[in-house]
């Protein structure tokens, strides 16, 4: 079928396309009338969407995942496109392609491993840097690490985003270790790589993003646990004390116990991979936000609940 890109999406245009559903709500506006809020995406960007008729009966036809053919109508609401539903049906999800509805990285993955190999390499403790390349060579590991996502919706939520946020932690780490010589750089580059590497095994992305049931029941910081414990096991000398050092710095990497984390961060270099961590994410999850804005015409994005602020969506790089 044809397909109508979010990206070229303009306040009027009929539409007729099939999308990802990406959240679904169901609520009463404040005309006492029922709706069904939608977010449609696909590999160029996302929309809001409103249902105003049949919405008990076709809410049930559908779930977040699934691919749905729609009809209806672009209007401006707030200055921001919005799309007006007036017909939609699932669609077979055999019969489409989902890397056309995902977002993938901009940067070339393949070009990124080899930079993470070469920092990597350059590692001075033989046991973690063998640790490591047991992992990221692994033939069964590689491929997934090449296009998982880092996340379902939050930061680097795209194929691939996951190596984009471990290589940009870990080359901050390599500033790190250079601007703070007290600090294990090698510590810092493992906790880099290996904090969210379990999101390879908690996240599938065949059918868009969402979480496997071995994320959904332990997670991709156990997870990550395991495998130091499989392929440590294969390595000549590696001592229980660094492997009990690694998963702490795996363990603690959201900093915080009601982030998520089961221990905080007890020495200096699993706080420094928390901290990096968070900032990365961060930093991401905002450009997201204003690059999806922009193109709205307004000065000020939406108020963001996650970070309780607006933003600026001017580019500061044009101003300054």
């Amino acid at each position: 079928m044809e397909k109508q890109t979010v990206r070229n999406l303009r306040d009027k245009d009929n539409v007729d396309s099939p999308f990802l559903v990406k959240s679904k709500t169901v609520g009463v506006g404040k005309n006492g009338r029922a709706f069904m809020g939608l977010q449609l995406g696909d590999s160029t960007g996302a929309i809001d969407a409103r249902v105003w008729d049949r919405v008990d009966e076709l809410s049930q036809e559908f779930e977040v995942g699934d691919i749905i053919k729609v009809k209806g109508l672009v209007q401006l609401f707030q200055n921001r496109k919005q799309l007006i539903v007036h017909k939609l049906e699932r669609v077979d999800s055999a019969t489409v392609n989902f890397d056309d509805f995902i977002p993938s990285t901009d940067k070339n993955s393949d070009d990124m491993f080899v930079e993470l190999l070469q920092l990597v390499r350059s590692m001075k403790n033989d046991f973690l840097r063998q640790l490591i390349l047991d992992t990221l060579e692994d033939p069964e590991i590689k491929p997934m690490i090449l296009k998982a996502p880092a996340a379902k919706s939050i930061h680097h939520a795209w194929l691939g985003g996951l190596l984009e946020h471990i290589l940009s932690i870990c080359k901050i780490m390599d500033f790190m270790g250079s601007h703070y010589p007290f600090l294990n750089r090698d510590l810092l580059l493992f906790g880099g790589i290996f904090h969210d590497i379990g999101k390879v095994w908690e996240l599938s992305y065949d059918n868009g993003i969402s979480y496997t049931d071995r994320g959904r029941l332990i997670g991709h910081m156990q997870i990550a646990c395991e495998l130091i414990d499989k392929k440590s096991s294969r390595i000549l000398g590696f001592t229980d004390e660094l492997r009990d050092i690694c998963k702490h710095i795996i363990l603690s990497h959201h900093g915080r116990l009601e982030y998520g984390s089961p221990k905080r961060p007890k020495f200096m270099e699993a706080m420094v991979v928390a901290m990096i961590d968070d900032f990365d994410s961060k930093v991401a999850t905002v450009k997201t936000i204003v690059e999806s804005e922009r193109d709205s015409g307004e000065k000020w994005s939406r108020y963001n609940e996650m970070f309780d602020r607006y933003f600026l969506l001017e580019d500061m790089n044009d101003k300054i």
